[in-house]
């Protein structure tokens, strides 16, 4: 009768145990899952930032290249445009992780989503930095044919030194861009494999 009232009260101990143990699963769960939806929104403002800046670039570029350099009109145009695929590409990589409920569904396909958006910034530089840098060459061709074959002006010097900052900031951008989106892939991964 003794060991019967023992084995119960053990068995009544380890069902709590076990109830306390899930609570604590949910609740690793949930933070993980806080902490994940954080890395994602800071990328998707990062990217919303960037497409306000490239949408502000055409006005800008007008002003700046053909009322304040005189630079042609289809080299504005050009870079206009160049501005416009840059933001298109933007949103769309954004929406791939834009969703609210992204971190709320299947960690399967959530983990498809931010991996799938982080190989299309991977891939877009193949297409960006060459392309960044035919515009750069077009721009110091513009500015040579406008000051007569003179590099030794203000404009060649801005562009240079303005080159070199965004180049600067652009690696920088891209690789914590990266940092967070494997650290969610990571996150994701620990959480599959503990399940």
């Amino acid at each position: 009768m003794q060991n019967d009232m023992e084995l119960e009260s053990m068995r009544q101990q380890l069902d709590t145990l076990k109830e306390k143990l899930n609570q604590q699963d949910i609740l690793n769960d949930h933070i993980i899952r806080r902490s994940m939806k954080k890395d994602v929104n800071n990328i998707t403002r990062h990217y919303y930032i960037i497409i306000a800046i490239g949408l502000l670039m055409v006005p800008y570029g007008y002003w700046c290249f053909v009322k304040l350099c005189g630079l042609s009109y289809f080299f504005w145009i050009v870079t206009s445009i160049f501005m416009l695929i840059c933001v298109g590409a933007t949103f769309y990589n954004s929406r791939k992780i834009s969703d609210p409920e992204l971190m709320s569904h299947s960690l399967v396909e959530a983990r498809k989503k931010v991996a799938s958006a982080k190989k299309f910034e991977s891939n877009w530089l193949l297409f960006g930095i060459p392309a960044v840098i035919l515009w750069i060459s077009w721009f110091f061709y513009e500015i040579y044919q406008i000051q007569g074959g003179d590099f030794n002006n203000g404009f060649f010097w801005g562009g240079c030194v303005g080159g070199i900052i965004g180049a600067v900031c652009g690696i920088k951008m891209h690789f914590k861009t990266q940092r967070q989106y494997q650290e969610v892939i990571d996150q994701i991964e620990e959480i599959v494999a503990e399940n």
